[in-house]
C-alpha cells in the first residue's frame, strides 16, 4: 500500500523525545515489509543539507498561494522536507527556546499540514493511508476532507492519527482561526473548541479515520480523568476508534553484540562483556570500580513525568545498601541541581551527568545492573526497552508502556524485571530491594537477565500491527 506519513521531528535529522524515533524507524520498517512509504518533516535551520545528504527537489508546491521548496533525503522510505525560512528556519529549537513556545506554532504547523496535502498531487503520489503524528499534525484530518476533497491523488485516503503524549496539546487562543484560514464552524465543542481554546489535538480526535496510541494500556488509561488531560470524553466518544500498539526500538542502532559506542560487546549466551562493559562505565563516571555493587542506573528527560522527584526522595534510602547510582540527563532545573548535588555530597555512590549524550547512554544502558523508570505516565517508553536487550533489569511503575513491556518478577522463574504501583518514594525503594534480594541469586539474576535480552520489541512487530490496521481502513 501507499502511505504518505508526517511528522514534525524525525531522528536522526530532528529530535525532543520518542516521537522522532518512531518517525525515524517505524517508516523503514514499513517500507521493508514492501509498503511504499513517503515521510513529510520541516526543514529546520539546524537540518544542514550538505551535511545528511538532501537534494533540492525541482518541483514547487503551493500552499495557500505561496511556492514552497522542498528537500529530499533519497531511501528506501524517502523523507521530504518542507522548506520556509521564516516559519522553520533560523530558530534554535524545534517548538521553542529556554521553556518558551513559539508564539507562531500555530502557522508553523498549519502550514506543515498543508504542505503535507500538497505534496501528492506535485508528486504524482496516491497515498492510501495518511499517518499523522502528535498534536503538530493535528490539523491534517479535517484539511484532507475539507480542502482537498475532490484532490484526486487524496481521493481514497483515510487518516490515522497516533497520539504520542496527550499531555502536549498543541492549544491556542480562538484568535488564530482567521488566521489560519479555517471557518468558524471548527471553533465548536464537536470539532477543536476546547475551554474556548482552539486545540490541534482536539481536532485531530475529532477528524481523523482511525486513533492509535503507543501502548495498549496507555490507550485504555487516556478514556479516564487521571490520564485523559482533559479530552478523556472525546476519547471515550471514539473509543471503537482507538487501537494502543507499542512502540519498537531499533535493533540494528541498539545491539550490545554490535554497539560502536561500547568498549566491549555480549549476548545472552556470552555475558562476559557486559562486565567488562560495567567496569568501563565505573572508570568513566568516576565511580569505584568494583563487581560487587550492584549499579542503578537512570537516563531521562528531568521531568515531573519521568517521576525522577521520586528518585530524588529516595536517594537517602537508597545509599542504605550497597548500591551505585549513575544518572544521565537535563530539563528542569530543580532536578539538575539536585542531582548535581547529590553527586557531589556522595562521589563514591553517585555520578550525575547533567545533559545528553548518546554514546554514553549506550554505555549506562550496557553497564547498569538495575534501570530505573518510575514514571508518573508513560504513554511507551524505550528505554526499558533498551535496558531488557542490554541485559538490564528495569524497575518501573506499572503505567502505560512500562505495564505492558515488563513481566514483573514471580520469585521463582518468570517475569523480566521489577513493577510497582502506588507513585511515592517508598513504593520506589521497595521494588528496588526486591531488585537487590535477588541479585544476590546469581542462578535466579542471570535468568532475569536472559528473559529480558529474549523479548521481541522490534519494529518489524509494531509495523505489522500498523499494516492490519491500515488494512481494515481499506487500504
Amino acid at each position: 500500500m501507499e502511505i504518505l506519513f508526517v511528522a514534525s521531528e524525525v531522528a536522526p535529522f530532528s529530535k525532543t523525545g520518542g516521537l522522532g524515533d518512531v518517525a525515524g524507524a517505524l517508516p523503514r520498517a514499513l517500507a521493508a515489509r514492501g509498503h511504499a512509504v513517503s515521510v513529510v518533516t520541516p526543514r529546520y535551520g539546524a537540518i544542514d543539507p550538505a551535511r545528511h545528504g538532501l537534494k533540492p527537489l525541482h518541483r514547487a508546491i503551493r500552499v495557500r498561494g505561496e511556492a514552497t521548496t522542498l528537500w529530499v533525503k533519497p531511501g528506501r522510505a524517502p523523507i521530504y522536507f518542507v522548506e520556509h525560512e521564516r516559519l522553520f528556519g533560523g530558530r534554535a529549537g524545534l517548538y521553542g527556546e529556554r521553556g518558551a513556545d513559539y508564539p507562531d506554532n500555530a502557522e508553523r504547523f498549519a502550514y506543515l499540514a498543508r504542505a503535507a496535502l500538497a505534496i501528492p498531487a506535485a508528486l504524482r503520489l496516491r497515498p492510501r493511508i495518511v499517518h499523522v503524528n502528535d498534536w503538530q499534525t493535528g490539523l491534517l484530518p479535517y484539511l484532507l476532507r475539507h480542502e482537498h476533497g475532490h484532490d484526486p491523488a487524496l481521493a481514497h485516503a483515510r487518516t490515522v492519527f497516533t497520539i504520542h503524549n496527550l499531555a502536549y496539546q498543541g492549544v491556542f487562543p480562538k484568535a488564530a482561526v482567521p488566521v489560519l484560514g479555517l471557518p468558524w464552524d471548527v471553533f465548536r465543542y464537536e470539532a477543536m473548541e476546547f475551554w474556548d481554546r482552539l486545540s490541534f489535538m482536539k481536532a485531530a480526535l475529532t477528524f481523523a479515520d482511525a486513533l492509535t496510541t503507543v501502548s495498549p494500556t496507555y490507550a485504555r488509561e487516556i478514556l479516564g480523568p487521571e490520564f485523559g488531560a482533559g479530552l478523556d470524553a472525546v476519547l471515550r466518544h471514539r473509543t471503537k476508534d482507538l487501537t494502543g500498539i507499542l512502540n519498537g526500538i531499533d535493533t540494528a542502532e541498539w545491539d550490545p553484540t554490535t554497539d560502536r559506542y561500547l568498549p566491549a560487546h555480549f549476548s545472552a549466551e556470552a555475558l562476559a562483556g557486559k562486565a567488562a562493559c560495567k567496569a568501563a562505565l565505573q572508570r568513566e563516571l568516576g565511580l569505584p570500580v568494583r563487581a560487587d555493587v550492584t549499579l542503578l542506573a537512570l537516563v531521562s528527560r528531568l521531568a515531573d513525568q519521568k517521576g525522577v522527584d521520586l528518585v530524588a526522595a529516595a536517594f537517602p534510602a537508597l545509599l542504605e545498601h550497597d548500591v551505585q547510582v549513575a544518572l544521565l540527563g537535563s530539563g528542569d532545573r530543580r532536578y539538575e541541581e539536585a542531582f548535581a548535588r547529590a553527586a557531589r555530597e556522595r562521589p563514591d555512590r553517585i555520578a550525575a551527568r547533567i545533559g545528553f549524550d548518546e554514546g554514553l547512554a549506550h554505555r549506562i544502558e550496557a553497564g547498569a545492573d538495575v534501570f530505573l523508570m518510575p514514571s508518573r505516565f508513560e504513554p511507551c517508553g524505550l528505554n526499558q526497552m533498551y535496558s531488557l536487550r542490554y541485559g538490564t533489569v528495569p524497575v518501573v511503575r506499572a503505567v502505560g508502556g512500562l505495564e505492558d513491556t515488563v513481566q514483573d518478577y514471580d520469585g521463582w522463574n518468570a517475569g523480566t524485571g521489577f513493577k510497582f504501583e502506588e507513585y511515592s518514594p517508598q513504593a520506589l525503594v521497595l521494588a528496588v530491594r526486591r531488585a537487590l534480594d535477588v541479585c544476590r541469586d546469581r542462578r535466579a539474576w542471570a535468568g532475569l537477565v536472559r528473559r529480558g535480552m529474549a523479548e521481541d520489541n522490534s519494529w518489524e512487530r509494531s509495523a505489522g500491527r500498523y499494516e492490519a490496521l491500515y488494512r481494515t481502513l481499506g487500504a
